[in-house]
């Protein structure tokens, strides 16, 4: 299995509802990393998995959306509790629509609100014959 990854930085604001976690209940930025990957089991016939290129230009476009927003003023965290966990899963959604190279097999997204804490999500993206 072949892998490419690009990672990028921005910081974001959020606070957590639905239950009581003390200051994260309060608007508070983070400095988030986001790390972006790609596998596949081919490449294609130039010897890629994905035009690097392409694949930052989609990933920065995502990170301007976000960098210096409130998560739960946007309209895909509406009602949701903006956890790390949840964000993965949308950035991984979101750049699963944009990014299609047909050899891809799953895409990952992880992203890591400090140095010690992280949460990711990955799908199989599938190809029709």
């Amino acid at each position: 299995m072949y892998a490419v990854a690009i990672k990028r930085d921005f910081v974001a604001q959020h606070h957590l509802v639905g239950g009581d976690w003390g200051l994260e209940n309060r608007a508070h930025s983070h400095h988030y990393t986001v790390e972006l990957k790609l596998e596949a089991e081919e490449l294609d016939s130039h010897g890629f998995l994905v035009d690097i290129v392409d694949l930052e230009a989609q990933l920065d476009a995502q990170v301007r959306y976000y960098e210096n927003r409130t998560l739960n003023e946007l309209p895909e965290f509406a009602g949701l509790n903006p956890s790390i966990e949840r964000f993965a899963f949308i950035l991984c959604d979101a750049l699963s629509a944009r990014i299609d190279t047909p050899a891809m097999r799953i895409i990952t997204v992880k992203i890591w609100e400090n140095d010690n804490a992280w949460a990711s999500h990955s799908r199989v993206k599938e190809h029709s014959a």
